[in-house]
């Protein structure tokens, strides 16, 4: 059906720098809007930030500034740009689509995380 997966993650200092991307194939006929979310082990799954398709960004307050959403259509990827990372934004990051697929209708599918470290 539909895979996302995500790639990029990592662990680094406190002010560093990383890109996360996924990457959503299979039977796609349209994508929506796309977007990432982050863990924490026992804690609930929050929104980072989401991209329409016609790639207008919004952030959660916490990254605003400091990370920065895009997406590449012709490659049906999404990507986080993070920046001046800090200890609270270690989680595990979650890639999120809406896309539609071949004899169905909109459906939300979700990658599998990549974990995100950021410790000195």
């Amino acid at each position: 059906q539909v895979q996302l997966v995500e790639s990029g993650g990592g662990f680094l200092q406190p002010g560093g720098s990383l890109r996360l991307s996924c990457a959503a194939s299979g039977s796609i006929v349209s994508i929506g809007r796309m977007g990432w979310y982050r863990q924490v082990p026992g804690k609930q799954r929050d929104f980072v930030a989401q991209i329409t398709s016609g790639s207008t960004p919004n952030y959660a307050d916490s990254v605003k500034g400091r990370f920065t959403i895009s997406r590449d259509n012709a490659k049906n990827t999404v990507y986080l740009q993070m920046n001046s990372l800090k200890p609270e934004d270690t989680a595990v990051y979650y890639c999120n689509a809406a896309i539609v697929t071949y004899g169905s209708s909109w459906d939300d599918y979700w990658g599998q995380g990549t974990q995100v470290t950021v410790s000195s």
